[in-house]
């Protein structure tokens, strides 16, 4: 009798471990910390948003969220190793719809499609391209830079945070329109492109407001223009590029959150729930004021419809200007 009982007992347990979706099988999700890859490096937009990010998620989810910064190829090398990571919601990127996801496949041959091998989770912000002077530089608008480059026929030198991104595109797209000549000098994040501004190692440079906006606090930066369609509720009182004679505007760069395609939906929808969550928290909201970053929360189905427009808007822009990488 007690064999028998023994006997049913593994019967039952074996059955149990093998059973599809059987509990001991799979956690809810999630079970373990989040990883959150930054394509760029330490210290420029996109890293700040993720630290907010970073901070505030354990107030919504279970398990926290670990940020790492990837930087290299324009954002592709970070990117690249979300596309190829596990699709189990455990690994995602920042930065979804910046310059190599929007802008870039118009230019050049992408190792991976960030349509079809991502999925859109959430988008969380919007940030604008503010272009930028030294203190001390002539220059105080865009008119003057125009001026003096068609009077000495010398290039402008610009800084920007990566090749084909957002501020490296409306920079190019810029001197298309006006006639003019600026060479654009990529790196690995906004960080570095403000800091080589700050260091007057090129005439003008590109940012974003939280990247920028020190230095135009403490006076070693005059913006020049926002390549915004309006302007920039940061900056109320520097004019857009088409204010200045320019038809240039672009999205800025949008900052968004994405998964590996194949990543089950009801993971995305956990995500993207706790991700509007964190948008709305109080001290979120606080940190992205000091940032000077706007907090525009779309949810993933709202956030693929965007991407697809801007991605259209980028390629017309391109191909209107007849804009290449050199």
């Amino acid at each position: 009798m007690k064999r028998m009982v023994i006997r049913s007992f593994i019967i039952a347990l074996v059955a149990a471990l093998t059973v599809p979706g059987a509990a001991f099988t799979q956690d809810k999700f999630p079970s373990k910390p989040i990883t959150i890859i930054v394509p760029f490096s330490a210290g420029g937009s996109t890293d700040l948003l993720g630290r907010a990010v970073e901070k505030i998620w354990p107030k919504y989810s279970p398990q926290p969220m670990v940020l790492i910064n990837k930087p290299g190829g324009g954002g592709v090398v970070g990117t690249e190793f979300v596309v190829r990571s596990k699709p189990d919601g455990y690994t995602l990127f920042l930065g979804y719809g910046s310059g190599h996801d929007v802008v870039m496949p118009h230019l050049q041959k992408m190792p991976y499609d960030p349509y079809k091998d991502l999925v859109a989770v959430s988008r969380l912000s919007i940030h604008s391209v503010v272009i930028c002077t030294g203190a001390k530089s002539e220059f105080n608008s865009i008119k003057d830079m125009v001026a003096w480059a068609k009077k000495e026929g010398k290039p402008v030198t610009s800084s920007v945070s990566t090749k084909a991104g957002a501020v490296d595109i409306s920079i190019t797209a810029l001197g298309k329109a006006a006639g003019i000549n600026i060479v654009t000098v990529p790196f690995a994040g906004g960080a570095d492109a403000v800091t080589t501004l700050a260091g007057g190692h090129v005439m003008i440079g590109g940012g974003h407001p939280s990247e920028v906006m020190p230095h135009i606090k403490a006076g070693r930066f005059k913006p020049l223009a926002v390549a915004l369609p309006e302007r920039d509720s940061s900056l109320p009182n520097v004019p857009t590029l088409k204010e200045q004679g320019i038809n240039v505007y672009t999205w800025g760069s949008i900052k968004g959150v994405a998964a590996p395609a194949a990543t089950p939906r009801e993971v995305v929808e956990y995500l993207e729930a706790t991700f509007k969550k964190v948008c709305e928290d109080a001290e979120f909201k606080k940190i992205m004021a000091d940032l000077d970053q706007p907090i525009m929360y779309q949810n993933s189905a709202a956030f693929t419809k965007f991407l697809q427009q801007a991605f259209g808007d980028y390629g017309k822009l391109i191909k209107d200007l007849n804009i290449s990488i050199q």
